[in-house]
């Protein structure tokens, strides 16, 4: 069978102040008909740039100064390389033939329109189909991809969907046409674990019908082990690694590959066993000035905190609804330890965070801290006690380029909350260059702005700021999820190695079940705006009860070829409390009861009989 797409020798350069930059070194690989290749690699080991040379969509900075792309959809191939990238020839390919899905697809899709419209938009295009045919095949396409309402999403607003179907309107979007070839740019990496697993099983199951070849890129090795048929492995515009799935996971040959293998978190990691990142980072971390004072109970308590909001009516004949975020939530984190809330988007984990660094009132219920001196309700605290708790708990977020103003340099932004908090000049200088060593960076960065670093650096930029006014509690909501398996690597040691030496606190969010039990000592499980089973980390992954939990943990994509993924089991059901098998199943207006199954071991049951019957 000779291969769909060719690429040959292929070398694109950047223009750069200082000259030409090479991201693409004789880069040479096929994509067979009906099956996927996955992409593996780093940021910036010139990933993407092969998707936008492709797809004849590389920046203006960029040119292809060699080699080919023969692609063979018709009786004679076709050098995309060649072809001019605003051309008729071009423009009949890229779309029809060769379609892409990309990485983000709220900042993919127009605000504007409605999914209908951006969806139709390329059937109109290349087909000149009318307005009537375009939303009977647009409709269809949205059915074909799990849209549990499609007539009604024709209509929709991308703003108006979760996460996963807004990423199921880009795959319709991009598969209207049947094209040969699709490229998927880390389809999944914005995606909680359920959902990714859903996108993936979908993909399989478009690629069984259609034929289609996948050109699937990607950094989790857990996908490519789920998903591809054949890897390439890239490392800084270089082909380091290829062959068959089988033969390259089981038995990695270059070093590369296996040192992003072992900077993979796993379940089956010994006890005190860490990540071997690529790239160890240099950190200096200093032993605290003085020991904090210890509470004698927990540092913080969440008791019976529940939030809601009023959803206004979009139409005037429609009636405002209650969305209940967050139900009844308890939680418990000890002076020293990490507590790790995990949980699909729209859970209610973030929720939870905002409302203990008291960017939102619970409707009812508390929040304790105890610095030493005893419990306090965070949300009765008004000045200079409000002003130490904002010192004492400090946010790290998930988006590391976001969070970082692009206006200040790196020693503004640490300078800044010790200047907030009242520490003198000569003291905040010291500390933004003690600041830097600590995360692993050099201090010769203190001038450079947030831009000028890569994303795992600009993270520990974040994780600097939240030190710098030497708080008790770090908030982390989703840190590592944004970066590559190598960076997460450096970026969870380091957070290991800080709590060590500082005796800091962490509550970490994240819906990476393999992050979490690297990290926590407690875990809480969240779904629909409740906790459904808390326990020890270790008895949690040796024995996980509720249903909600186990599904959770069936949805991880393991690197390993001997664990794959069920996708048959996961239905997107998971989250519904009136599917859970009994004892667990509630009803519409039922919120069950935590039991203990074990000492530390809570789940909740539909009702105290079935709880004991269990």
């Amino acid at each position: 069978m000779s291969p769909l797409l060719s690429i040959r020798d292929l070398a694109v350069a950047f223009r750069t102040e200082t000259g030409p930059f090479e991201a693409l070194h004789g880069l040479s690989l096929d994509v067979m008909r009906g099956r996927t290749l996955a992409l593996v690699g780093e940021s910036g080991s010139g990933k993407s740039v092969t998707a936008q040379a492709i797809m004849g969509i590389l920046p203006k900075s960029a040119a292809i100064t060699r080699g080919q792309i023969l692609f063979r959809d018709g009786p004679e191939a076709t050098d995309i390389a060649r072809l001019d990238t605003e051309g008729s020839a071009m423009r009949a390919i890229r779309g029809q033939r060769i379609a892409m899905i990309f990485q983000e697809p709220m900042t993919c899709l127009s605000p504007l329109h409605t999914v209908g419209d951006q969806i139709g938009e390329a059937l109109r295009i290349h087909t000149g189909a009318d307005r009537k045919e375009s939303d009977a095949r647009t409709q269809e396409a949205l059915a074909r991809v799990g849209f549990p309402d499609p007539k009604r999403a024709l209509k929709t607003y991308p703003f108006e969907l979760s996460g996963g179907l807004r990423q199921r309107a880009m795959i319709a979007m991009a598969l209207i046409l049947k094209p040969a070839l699709l490229v998927a740019d880390e389809p999944t990496t914005a995606l909680d674990v359920t959902t990714q697993a859903q996108i993936l099983a979908l993909l399989a199951r478009l690629q069984d019908e259609t034929g289609m070849a996948i050109l699937l890129i990607t950094h989790d090795l857990g996908v490519v082990a789920n998903i591809a048929h054949d890897v390439a492995v890239l490392y800084r515009g270089r082909l380091v690694e290829a062959g068959p799935r089988e033969t390259v996971m089981r038995a990695p040959g270059h070093a590369y590959l296996k040192a992003l293998l072992h900077a993979v978190p796993r379940f089956d990691m010994a006890p005190g066993e860490r990540l071997t990142p690529i790239r160890p980072a240099r950190a200096e971390i200093p032993p605290a000035h003085q020991p904090p004072a210890m509470p004698a109970g927990p540092l913080l308590r969440v008791e019976n905190v529940s939030k809601s909001y009023t959803l206004r009516a979009g139409r005037f004949w429609q009636k405002s609804r209650m969305v209940h975020a967050v139900s009844d939530v308890s939680l418990s984190l000890a002076a020293g330890e990490t507590l790790g809330l995990v949980g699909e988007s729209g859970s209610g984990k973030t929720t939870v965070s905002k409302m203990v660094m008291r960017a939102l009132d619970p409707d009812s219920g508390k929040i304790l801290f105890d610095d030493g001196t005893g419990p306090r309700d965070v949300h009765g605290l008004t000045g200079d006690a409000l002003f130490a708790y904002r010192r004492t708990v400090q946010f790290v977020f998930q988006d590391p380029y976001a969070s970082l103003d692009p206006r200040m340099t790196v020693r503004q932004i640490l300078s800044e909350p010790m200047e907030i908090h009242g520490a003198p000049a000569a003291e905040r200088k010291a500390r933004c260059r003690e600041l830097m060593a600590m995360v692993g960076l050099e201090a010769s960065g203190l001038g450079r702005y947030p831009h000028a670093f890569s994303g795992g650096q600009r993270q520990r930029i974040g994780i600097a700021r939240a030190l710098a006014p030497r708080p008790r509690l770090l908030v982390l909501d989703e840190p590592v999820s944004a970066l590559d398996v190598s960076v997460q690597a450096q970026i969870l040691n380091l957070l290991k190695d800080l709590q060590a030496a500082l005796g800091l606190s962490y509550l970490i969010v994240s819906h990476n079940l393999a992050v979490i039990d690297y990290m926590a000592d407690t875990i809480s499980v969240m779904c629909r705006g409740r906790i459904v089973e808390e326990a020890p980390r270790a008895a949690l992954f040796r024995r996980p009860v509720h249903p909600y939990t186990r599904a959770l943990l069936a949805a991880v994509p393991d690197p390993s070829l001997d664990h794959p993924l069920d996708f048959a089991a996961i239905t997107g059901d998971q989250n519904d409390p009136s599917r859970w098998e009994a004892p667990y199943r509630l009803g519409p207006d039922e919120a069950g009861a935590m039991r203990a199954i074990e000492p530390g071991h809570r789940v909740r049951f539909s009702t105290a009989q079935d709880a004991e019957a269990a």
